[in-house]
């Protein structure tokens, strides 16, 4: 998997890192809140960086719809087409008013769907091939996801259930029950294999 290191992972899977970038020492990694948006995370780092600007498409819609006008009504169908534009380029499925916290990652965003009544909290990374939807019922049945969790590769994470803060889904898992704040959970249907909360409880809130 792919993405940024995260603290306390070597306890049972091997840390995510952007490629190309050495994992950090548990011990050593830098601490990512579950509460506060990191918004650098997704400032675009050059002109073609589909995954930023398919995110950036949407925090600008949602912004200027909020501060309405017609200006700004002006302004959201040109970040519509954006969207719908890099949309077409990630091939990822992201509705413009979906419920995501800020300082989202998404390393590969190619077959990313995400329902528009799904909630993310800040600091995410979701990985290619991703899916958090429905499993069955109307929009009462649908994930809350944490702040700084990982999702990885081809995972699944379907219908009313919570994945708690700091939170690891490993590659390709279906995830139909809660999983609890710093739990790793893998397999069809997943399982909690482990923790990776780090060495100081106190260091990430």
């Amino acid at each position: 998997m792919g993405g940024s290191p995260r603290a306390g992972q070597g306890r049972v899977l091997t840390a995510l890192q952007p490629e190309g970038e050495m994992a950090l020492p548990a011990e050593a990694a830098p601490q990512i809140s579950a509460t506060e948006p990191d918004w650098s995370r997704e400032r675009p780092r050059r002109f073609w960086d589909p995954s930023r600007k398919l995110i950036r498409s949407l925090r600008r819609y949602q912004a200027t719809r909020a501060r309405g006008g017609p200006i700004n009504r002006l302004l959201s169908r040109y970040w519509v087409l954006v969207h719908r534009f890099w949309t077409v380029v990630a091939q990822a499925e992201i509705p413009l008013n979906v419920d995501i916290g800020g300082g989202l990652i998404m390393t590969h965003p190619n077959g990313v769907v995400i329902h528009p009544k799904a909630r993310i909290g800040p600091n995410c990374l979701i990985m290619q091939q991703v899916t958090v939807g429905q499993n069955r019922g109307g929009y009462q049945n649908l994930p809350v996801i944490g702040g700084n969790v990982d999702i990885g590769p081809g995972a699944k994470v379907l219908g009313g259930i919570t994945i708690g803060n700091h939170a690891q889904i490993g590659a390709n898992a279906v995830v139909l029950q809660d999983v609890p704040p710093w739990a790793v959970a893998v397999g069809i249907p997943a399982r909690i294999i482990g923790d990776r909360r780090p060495a100081d409880p106190g260091a990430a809130p």
